[in-house]
């Protein structure tokens, strides 16, 4: 009992529920006043298309804007609608949204939507899509509230009043000079529990944080999450706000940029989806590859190298994979620490050397302790399962546990030194360096293992086996 009550409700289902119920066109649109439009968005997947249809019309062009608010494929539901309520729900969007779905469609469709919008509405779709993708002003909105710093607390209450029926982000007011610039911020809060006729200057905040709109997402996204804000100005060279930048566009900004470096460690140019053709997918995987097609061989080309070696002592080919395999997860693990550090972009020369010193140590005192280990069950193993002489299974294992210290030791070197390399001559480090590390990491461990068991059981004590 106590378990079904601790149950979360399902209130997709339930808003599945209500509109099959069939009520009144009155009655649907007041119960589903009632649900968050995340769940009503969540609802339309399941519903065929005249139930949608049907709920555009009952639920009106404003609602279903914010609905589409939380759809990330809107433009298969726009289908769905004649032109006309196509433009008066993008009317209604928030203009980063509504150039949202704009880029995802056809030109021609987009020209002719175009048309339809009202001068304010396309003016900040165009604004926002004038911008590169990886820069800030891409990612702002224009729902914001602008006052005069030189307003009383009246007036600025007034000003609110006015702009708050097309802009809703309120809990933070913007504030310029007489010249139109960005001076500070003003508390919501602040605002109302402040007497009428007080001035603003002593409420405001001056010193308040913003972008510039032509900044690299990548070089300012750390610096806005230090901060425990709802919105960031955005501003441009003459220092007008232009728009802001929500926590909501934080979130998803953040999600696209891990996304995007995610799929880049993979050495893709950037995250594939569902509705990918196999052509583009095969486009952004091909030139790596090819790459590291390259480098294998020359790897391979090292390990041939060894041939002799391991005609010799053919068992030290079966530990092959466990130094490489050891090397590769150390030098991930240095280039995901490494990634995350350069994201800020106050990090000194001073803290990038610290963080290589800090990894080496890292990465020689975890392979102490795995080579250690290693040493130690592959000799038994050898000896044991293998039958071999003790002296023979504990040189084989020593060479194991060395490659080990040594290849994971270097390993988190290269981790750590190739994307600061790679930062500093402003090549994206995510993009160069992962698959990069993984193959050079295979040639430092190759070249460690085989160079040790020829130093050791060729040169120094001779074995065969």
């Amino acid at each position: 009992m106590e378990q079904e009550r601790l149950k979360e409700p399902d209130y997709v289902e339930e808003v599945i529920a209500i509109i099959r119920s069939n009520p009144e066109p009155t009655v649907l649109r007041e119960r589903l006043e009632d649900y968050h439009e995340n769940d009503i968005a969540g609802a339309f997947e399941q519903l065929s298309v005249s139930e949608r249809q049907y709920l555009y019309t009952v639920l009106g062009d404003e609602k279903v804007s914010e609905i589409f608010a939380y759809i990330e494929n809107v433009n298969e539901y726009l289908k769905e609608m004649d032109i006309r309520m196509i433009a008066r729900i993008i009317g209604n969007m928030d203009s980063d949204d509504a150039a949202d779905v704009l880029e995802e469609m056809e030109d021609s469709d987009r020209e002719s939507l175009s048309r339809l919008l009202d001068e304010e509405t396309s003016a900040d779709i165009k604004l926002i899509r004038s911008y590169d993708e990886d820069e800030i002003g891409s990612k702002m909105t224009t729902n914001y509230i602008l006052i005069h710093k030189n307003m009383s607390v009246k007036e600025a209450m007034k000003a609110l009043v006015e702009q708050a029926e097309k802009n809703d982000n309120i809990s933070t007011l913007y504030v310029c000079d007489e010249e139109g610039k960005y001076y500070g911020t003003l508390d919501l809060k602040d605002l109302i529990t402040a007497r009428e006729y007080t001035e603003l200057e002593p409420l405001m905040s001056t010193s308040y944080p913003y972008v510039e709109d032509h900044e690299k997402i990548s070089d300012c996204i750390g610096r806005l999450m230090e901060y425990a804000e709802d919105s960031f100005p955005v501003i441009n060279s003459n220092k007008e706000i232009l728009g802001i930048i929500t926590a909501q566009n934080m979130a998803e900004t953040i999600d696209d940029e891990f996304g995007d470096d995610y799929a880049k460690l993979a050495g893709l140019t950037s995250e594939e989806d569902l509705q990918e053709s196999l052509l583009d997918s095969m486009k952004k995987r091909l030139p790596w590859l090819l790459i590291l097609l390259l480098l294998g061989i020359g790897v391979s080309t090292v390990v041939g190298l060894f041939e002799s070696i391991v005609a010799q002592v053919a068992l030290v080919v079966c530990f092959q994979s466990l130094i490489l395999d050891m090397a590769g997860n150390v030098g991930t693990q240095s280039l995901a620490v490494t990634i995350r550090v350069l994201m800020d972009e106050g990090v000194k020369a001073g803290q990038k050397l610290k963080l290589v010193l800090k990894e080496i140590r890292i990465g020689l005192c975890n392979g102490l302790l795995v080579g250690g280990i290693a040493f130690l069950f592959v000799g038994l193993y050898i000896a044991i399962c293998k039958n071999n002489p003790w002296e023979y299974a504990f040189l084989i294992s020593g060479c194991v546990g060395i490659a080990l210290v040594v290849a994971m030791m270097i390993s988190s070197l290269i981790g750590t030194v190739v994307p600061i390399f790679f930062h500093k001559l402003h090549i994206d480090p995510a993009v160069a360096s992962g698959p990069l590390i993984t193959t050079v990491n295979d040639l430092v461990a190759v070249i460690s293992y085989y160079g040790l068991v020829w130093l050791l059981l060729i040169r120094l004590f001779p074995v065969s086996g």
